[in-house]
C-alpha cells in the first residue's frame, strides 16, 4: 500500500517538460523541437484566439517561441514550464492585437479587383466568430484559455499574473460582454 502512494507521488512529480528544458540547457538543440511541437498546436490556438486573423497568429507564434527559445533560461519553475509558456503567449498575443489596432489594414488585392477571396475553412461558428472580434484581447484571451485549452481558474490565474479570484473575475465580465455581443446579432 504504502509502495502504491510513494509511486503515485513519483509519477505526479515527474515533469517531461522540466526534463526537455533541462536537456536543451545542457546543449541538445532536439529537445527544443520537442517542445515546440509539443506546444505549438495549443500556442497557435491562444493566439488565434486573441489576434483572430490567421496569420497574424501564426506570426505571433513564432515570435512566441523566439522569445521563449531566448529566455527559456529565466524559466525559475516555480510554475509548470506550460503556464509559464501560455503566460508568454497570451501576453505577446495581447500586445499584437493592441499594435494592430493601430495599423491601417490594407485590402486584399482580390477585394480591391472586386473578387471574393478564397476563405479558409472555419470550424467556428460565425456569429461566434463576430462576438469574439468585438471583445478587447484580453477578454478574447481569457475565454481562449478557459474554453478552447480546457484550463482551470489556477492555471489562467498563474497564465495571466494574477490570482484565482480575480481570474474568476474577469473571466465573469468576458463572458458577459462576450454574450452581450452575440446576443446582438441574434435582434
Amino acid at each position: 500500500m504504502l509502495s502504491a502512494v510513494i509511486d503515485k507521488t513519483r509519477n505526479e512529480a515527474f515533469d517531461e517538460d522540466g526534463v526537455l528544458v533541462d536537456r536543451y540547457l545542457s546543449g541538445e538543440e532536439i529537445a527544443f523541437e520537442q517542445i515546440y511541437r509539443k506546444y505549438y498546436d495549443k500556442v497557435f490556438a491562444i493566439a488565434r484566439g486573441v489576434l483572430i486573423d490567421h496569420d497574424e497568429a501564426a506570426d505571433a507564434v513564432q515570435e512566441i517561441f523566439t522569445l521563449v527559445y531566448r529566455h527559456i533560461r529565466r524559466f525559475d519553475r516555480r510554475s509548470k514550464f506550460s503556464t509559464w509558456l501560455f503566460r508568454i503567449a497570451v501576453n505577446r498575443s495581447i500586445q499584437e492585437a493592441r499594435k494592430r489596432r493601430f495599423r491601417n489594414r490594407s485590402v486584399e488585392l482580390t477585394e480591391a479587383m472586386g473578387k471574393e477571396a478564397p476563405n479558409e475553412t472555419e470550424e467556428m461558428d460565425p456569429r461566434i466568430q463576430l462576438a469574439l472580434e468585438k471583445l478587447a484581447p484580453q477578454d478574447r484571451a481569457l475565454i481562449t484559455l478557459f474554453y478552447w485549452e480546457d484550463l482551470t481558474l489556477n492555471e489562467i490565474a498563474d497564465s495571466i499574473g494574477t490570482n484565482v479570484n480575480a481570474a474568476k473575475t474577469r473571466l465573469y465580465r468576458a463572458r458577459e460582454r462576450f454574450r452581450v455581443h452575440y446576443e446582438e446579432q441574434e435582434a
